[in-house]
């Protein structure tokens, strides 16, 4: 055999192996999208179902109330269990993916994205379901496109990893003193810098999934790790539907306050019922605020 003929067979089986290692890291992007996309829409049909559960509406439509479940997930301590639940799923899958099998690591995020859905029920009631339908579809294209960035750039984005990790750590803090300040000017910058971080870490994360494949991870390794990919992206795009619902969610007004007070209004002033409903008004920015006394209302003093 020549050096010709050798050079041609050489070329001929690097071909191949690159189609080999292209075609198996296609299947891999797409187990991981599958994941993410099937969480993602458990957790919408979760909160939905679970929304439709807890309310109480009129012939209208119109929210009049809760259930006893509304109660119970919206003002009692329950809720707290359900917010902080898939915190807790995340850590464990976190340090614990080695020790899982594959099927077990699906099943531990079938349960974290249900619970990502009781957790965002509470939504349906802050928000207009028109506002939330036209927000995801502004967040589903701006994932799609930043993750198809991410995946086919030749550009190293490992360089951003420290500054995104930063930027969220500031966030968090900020978010948590604002609890405190109430700050509406603290609410909106966080928010802007949240849609920016998670559009950087969305393009980042996927770089970083992608060149976690490896043609020689068995299929076991592979699930795994496409479940922890999906869980990563999940998490970018179910935060910033988050941030740019809180820019661009239409709030409803004309819905009840999750605990139940409609507003001050029909109170005594400075009676204790008037006082939680006006707290509940600034807490929940639906109850109406008290209309101001005309002058046909005021009392006459007495001559």
């Amino acid at each position: 055999m020549n050096l010709k003929d050798r050079i041609a067979r050489f070329q001929s089986t690097s071909a191949t192996a690159g189609e080999s290692i292209h075609e198996g890291l296609r299947s891999y992007m797409l187990k991981v999208y599958n994941f993410m996309a099937s969480g993602v829409l458990l957790t919408g049909f979760v909160a939905l179902g679970l929304f439709k559960f807890a309310v109480v509406t009129d012939q209208a439509g119109n929210i009049t109330g809760l259930t006893s479940l509304g109660t119970a997930i919206y003002t009692s301590a329950l809720m707290w269990v359900i917010a902080l639940a898939p915190l807790g799923i995340v850590f464990y899958m976190s340090f614990g993916i080695n020790k899982m099998s594959a099927q077990k690591a699906q099943t531990v995020f079938w349960i974290f994205a249900a619970l990502m859905g009781a957790s965002l029920s509470s939504i349906f009631i802050q928000y207009t379901g028109a506002s939330i339908a036209r927000v995801f579809f502004i967040t589903a294209g701006t994932f799609g496109a930043m993750s198809l960035y991410g995946y086919t750039t030749k550009k190293d984005l490992t360089g951003w990893g420290s500054f995104l990790l930063m930027g969220l750590i500031g966030i968090l803090i900020a978010s948590l003193v604002n609890i405190f300040l109430k700050s509406p000017a603290v609410y909106f910058v966080v928010s802007v810098l949240g849609v920016l971080i998670f559009v950087g870490l969305t393009a980042y994360d996927t770089q970083k999934i992608k060149n976690m494949y490896f043609e020689s991870d068995s299929s076991e390794v592979s699930s795994k790790k496409a479940v922890m990919g999906a869980l990563t992206l999940y998490l970018d795009f179910i935060n910033l539907f988050i941030m740019l619902l809180r820019l661009f969610g239409q709030r409803s007004r004309d819905r009840p306050c999750p605990s139940g007070w409609r507003g001050a209004a029909g109170f005594v002033a400075g009676s204790a019922p008037h006082r939680r409903a006006r707290a509940c008004g600034r807490r929940c920015r639906g109850a109406r605020p008290p209309a101001p006394a005309r002058s046909r209302d005021r009392p006459v003093p007495a001559r």
